[in-house]
């Protein structure tokens, strides 16, 4: 039986790339490029371009439409991708277990804060469970998540709700009683589809995304250090310029979606 919170917060939802992790860029795009060249093929996805290719979501489908765009037959552009993204997992897990992927300043803290004030965490993520798990459990302890639910677990990517939906089925609440934190206008629609308030906290990739479905808009998770004047507030309440908190999170929960 579904617990009914209303209104009240009961758990906070996060995506994973770009969210609670800067891990695109550097990560992500690294290792896509690595297996492309161990495969012996001269694709190579530069920065800007690697930003335009995450509208589409899941990795496998990126390099399959990509590899069509390319001239590949349909056929060979399906088993090529397959082939190459489980190369490029085991790359980026490998790139993981370095240290070189990093949590977004502030990341941890919140979800200790939260965890302390009784408040479950979880995850909702378009990623293979072969990446995302050993990620988080290297940047936070897999421990600190109630629940993990990943693009392994649905069939249905982003911006389908279908990963909210079943991230609150495991948790056993109503959309009304969390809140997701989403990077990208594919997962701010996939958190509203599933009737969820959703803040997003953009990075370099998509700060200038679609994000009107987002009750507020920010441009960090936390306060960062070396800037007194607080996170960037693009839209929302002006007081969420101290980044998100277990309090904001509760005021985010109230407003009537």
């Amino acid at each position: 039986m579904l617990i009914e919170q209303e209104h009240r917060l009961r758990a906070v939802i996060f995506d994973v790339d770009g969210t609670l992790a800067d891990t695109e860029r550097d990560g992500h795009r690294v290792a896509f490029n690595a297996a492309f060249e161990a495969a012996g093929l001269t694709y190579r996805w530069g920065v800007e371009e690697y930003g335009e290719l995450l509208a589409t979501t899941g990795g496998r489908r990126r390099i399959e439409r990509y590899l069509r765009s390319c001239g590949h037959a349909p056929t060979e552009a399906a088993a090529l991708a397959t082939t190459l993204h489980a190369d490029k997992t085991r790359r980026f897990v490998a790139l993981v277990r370095t240290g070189a992927m990093r949590a977004r300043p502030g990341t941890a803290e919140l979800i200790n804060a939260l965890r302390a004030e009784g408040v479950a965490v979880a995850v909702a993520t378009t990623g293979t469970s072969d990446w995302v798990r050993p990620l988080l459990d290297n940047l936070f302890g897999i421990d600190a998540f109630k629940v993990v639910v990943t693009g392994s677990d649905v069939t249905d990517l982003k911006p389908d709700p279908a990963v909210y939906l079943e991230t609150l089925l495991r948790l056993e609440l109503t959309a009304a009683a969390a809140v997701a934190v989403e990077d990208s206008a594919n997962g701010v629609q996939a958190a509203v589809s599933a009737g969820l308030r959703c803040v997003a906290v953009v990075n370099e990739y998509t700060r200038d995304q679609d994000m009107s479905g987002a009750i507020a808009v920010l441009d960090d998770i936390a306060r960062p250090e070396d800037n007194p004047g607080g996170v960037e507030v693009l839209r929302g309440d002006p007081g969420l310029v101290n980044g998100l908190t277990v309090e904001a999170l509760r005021r985010l929960a109230a407003v009537v979606a």
